[in-house]
């Protein structure tokens, strides 16, 4: 057995996985309230009760939490909780378990990930052989490299969600503009996310909206709904602002990494907006890269569309563990 988690600060999703490579399958996965436990040690502990598993039937484990991870411990970074990959380990009998930041973990998910499980935006010539970026727009803006080495894709961590933002059009030049006037710095992260969305949909709007209150904890979910379904006309310009900005700053992965082997959208914004994604706006701006629109325009990408990619990602992390100590 393989133990797999995927820690935020609200909820915390655990499994237990059957152990094969390159994909594990899931045998229980149960979801907890974060703070509904003290600890990590003890959320597992009550996971393997409930499953009715003895510690000792775990191989190896891995854990992606929403925040950073340095010499292998973590503090959350919307909970009370720090985590030691060393505790965590020792509580469950093992001699290590790996800690990932939560995007690391859904890049381990990306090779592993079925066609059932994908939306295709751009068909593409993927090359076997080539880098693989991972965008995922959610909270905030996560972006991850995984380059090709030794016939395997290995995830390379990033912080390019807080790079600068680059306006690409006068429309966009004046929302940097007011941006970088709240904010001091306009990062992709204020435009490319929940916030994101809701930052624009405030730069759009000049009289209130109708459909949406900005001041509410669920406004991005709210502003979307209200431009796919037509509902009013600058939710509708805001969200195709998002879309045109994601596939540029898409595009410009590509071309830093040269990944040739796809772009990935992750997240939770891209599948609840496939319909705005399919159009031509998030295209357009992706492949707007002269003088290498060829380059761009043979690379796939591809719309996440599995129900946890980072859970299954910790599923893989874990497995590759047991193979190393096996080798």
């Amino acid at each position: 057995m393989l133990l797999a988690g995927d820690v935020g600060g609200t909820n915390t999703r655990l499994g237990l996985f059957a152990a094969a490579v390159p994909r594990p399958s899931p045998v229980e996965v149960r979801t907890y309230a974060t703070d509904g436990f003290p600890s990590l040690e003890s959320m597992l502990a009550a996971f393997l009760a409930d499953a009715g598993v003895r510690p000792t039937a775990v191989q190896g484990a891995a854990f992606g939490v929403a925040g950073p991870v340095v010499h292998g411990r973590a503090v959350l970074t919307n909970a009370a909780w720090q985590i030691d990959a060393a505790a965590v380990a020792a509580s469950l009998g093992l001699p290590s378990v790996d800690l990932l930041n939560d995007l690391i973990a859904m890049a381990h998910a990306v090779p592993a990930i079925t066609a059932a499980e994908q939306r295709t935006l751009q068909e593409g010539r993927a090359n076997p052989d080539g880098n693989v970026a991972l965008i995922a727009p959610g909270t905030g803006l996560g972006e991850a490299l995984l380059v090709h080495s030794g016939g395997t894709l290995v995830p390379s961590p990033s912080e390019g969600g807080h790079a600068d933002f680059a306006a690409r059009t006068a429309r966009e030049a004046g929302l940097l503009a007011v941006l970088t006037e709240r904010f001091g710095r306009a990062s992709y992260e204020h435009v490319i996310s929940g916030p994101g969305l809701v930052n624009i949909h405030r730069f759009v709007h000049r009289s209130p909206c109708a459909p949406v209150d900005p001041d509410a904890a669920d406004a991005a979910a709210h502003i979307s709904a209200a431009a796919l379904e037509l509902r009013c006309p600058a939710c509708v310009e805001a969200l195709d602002l998002f879309v045109a900005i994601l596939g540029a700053e898409c595009g410009n992965a590509a071309l830093r990494g040269l990944t040739t082997g796809g772009v990935y959208l992750g997240g939770g914004i891209p599948p609840k907006i496939l319909p705005a994604l399919e159009g031509r706006t998030f295209l357009d701006a992706f492949r707007a890269k002269a003088p290498m629109e060829h380059l761009v325009a043979a690379i796939p990408v591809h719309v996440i569309v599995h129900p946890n990619p980072a859970l299954l990602g910790a599923a893989v992390a874990a497995a590759m563990q047991v193979a190393r100590a096996r080798r």
